[in-house]
């Protein structure tokens, strides 16, 4: 069924109404319009839910809302010299965007782009002014990305390298640089050609003390890994990666980075989920064992396994660089199969944190029979058994405790009934009627596990022809 939708106008002149006509307070007036579209199946998530407000200066002027205001006075003073008026109104339009993407999108309809681009290019020169300029032009983009164009890319560019020794406008450039690529390949694409990512690593070394430039920068390099927009069949994500890696030295330059912040949690936790997004290649992940990155990350769970958000993070890290064989053995050997389970039984109502729990294992454990028997003894399989009864209901969890039971017997088959024994083939029964998309996953558990399963034969090959 088609999303529908409405102007703002639209929703503003039912506000009006139910405070005209109906003589309702604005609050009241408000929350019946809100209720009334939403009733009526109408998508609001681009509607400022606001009473306009009426301008202070002449109460005649059409009442209007404070993001519209705020453009306003930067469309009026756009020719200004006053650096600190400009700075100001700037400020003010960039703190309207940030509440919220219904502003954001307003403003983007009323033109706000190519005039927050104007202000760009023109103070360019000028610390505060381009400072106060980028800001608005990362706010304004945060989940609009079509809004950049090439004159925008170009200033993107232009300004990391003009200003590279200054932390706090590389800082806002590079937040503009991960909002333009959020979900648009094209823009990662044309950015990447231009030369930005010698510019995001270059920023990480530069500013290796400042935690915030290190997250923004890095954060940046991950998205440019990303394959999430789905107007495109095909992306560059695996090309971006491998340039990240083998012409910038991306994996050294963030696990350098992380001996600087080794007691700031936030930043390790942002260089871990990169660091995961680059494990892209069997060497890559070797490589980030070599250089330490193995070490920080096996340290970041054992020191916040509290956070289930952080756990979630380090444990995709663990599965992404435990793809090289090598790297499985040394995780082993860390007591990252021991970690692994205190965080899942920490957080067993956590299902996130479960799945990646689960296939976390599962990837230790496939081909590795040495690895098997310690996720055995560690209580692996049980905490595999208790997050399935814990969620029935997440096809995910489901499907990964499947593959991680299939991996422990498959060339452990002594270990079936121990496994039985904890009650699996039910739980493993119930998913496979549950959950359509764990059909394979659960079939492949119950065979190796010696239980009764159909497995219906799709196609032998044979006695067939090709018929018009």
């Amino acid at each position: 069924m088609a999303v529908r939708r409405i102007t703002q106008e639209t929703f503003d002149t039912a506000v009006r109404e139910n405070i005209d006509e109906f003589e309702m307070d604005p609050d009241e007036a408000l929350r019946e319009a809100v209720e009334q579209f939403q009733s009526q199946g109408v998508d609001l998530s681009c509607i400022v839910k606001a009473v306009p407000a009426v301008p202070s200066d002449d109460q005649q002027q059409e009442k209007t809302h404070e993001i519209l205001k705020a453009l306003e006075s930067l469309r009026i003073a756009k020719d200004s010299a006053d650096i600190t008026k400009v700075a100001a109104d700037l400020k003010c339009f960039t703190e309207q965007c940030l509440l919220g993407f219904a502003q954001r999108y307003l403003a983007a309809q009323k033109d706000a782009y190519p005039i927050i681009l104007s202000y760009c290019k023109k103070n360019v020169g000028e610390q505060e002014a381009a400072l106060a300029a980028l800001c608005a032009l990362a706010a304004l983009t945060d989940g609009q990305p079509d809004l950049l164009d090439a004159d925008g890319q170009r200033f993107l560019l232009d300004v990391l390298k003009k200003y590279s020794a200054d932390s706090a406008v590389t800082r806002a450039a590079l937040c503009a640089v991960r909002h333009c690529c959020l979900k648009h390949e094209q823009n990662r694409q044309d950015l990447v050609k231009a030369g930005v990512l010698p510019l995001l690593t270059d920023a990480v070394k530069q500013h290796s003390g400042c935690a915030e430039v290190v997250k923004e920068a890095s954060a940046a390099l991950r998205v440019m890994t990303f394959d999430d927009d789905v107007r495109v069949t095909f992306g560059h994500a695996h090309e971006h990666a491998k340039s990240i890696v083998l012409e910038h030295n991306g994996l050294k330059v963030l696990i350098e980075s992380a001996k600087a912040h080794n007691d700031n949690i936030s930043v390790l936790s942002e260089l871990c989920a990169t660091l995961s997004r680059l494990a892209v290649r069997n060497e890559f992940c070797q490589d980030i064992c070599d250089l330490g990155g193995l070490k920080l990350i096996m340290t970041l769970l054992a020191d916040s396994y509290e956070s289930p958000e952080l756990v979630r993070q380090v444990l995709s890290a663990i599965r992404a660089v435990a793809g090289n064989d090598d790297v499985k053995d040394a995780v082993v050997k860390a007591g990252g199969v021991q970690l692994i389970v205190i965080a899942m039984n920490r957080h067993q109502s956590n299902s996130t944190v479960c799945e990646q729990g689960c296939a976390c294992l599962s990837v230790l454990a496939l081909r590795k029979p040495n690895n098997c028997k310690v996720i055995m003894e560690e209580g692996g399989a049980l905490a595999a058994v208790q997050a399935m009864k814990a969620h029935t209901d997440a096809v995910n969890v489901q499907k990964q405790a499947c593959m991680l039971l299939r991996n422990l017997v498959s060339r452990q088959p002594s270990y079936s009934q121990l496994i039985l024994d904890m009650g699996v083939e039910a739980l493993i029964a119930q998913a496979l009627r549950t959950h359509q998309d764990c059909s394979d996953a659960a079939k492949a558990a119950l065979r190796d596990l010696g239980c009764q399963v159909e497995l219906r034969e799709l196609w032998t090959g044979k006695h067939g022809s090709i018929t018009n």
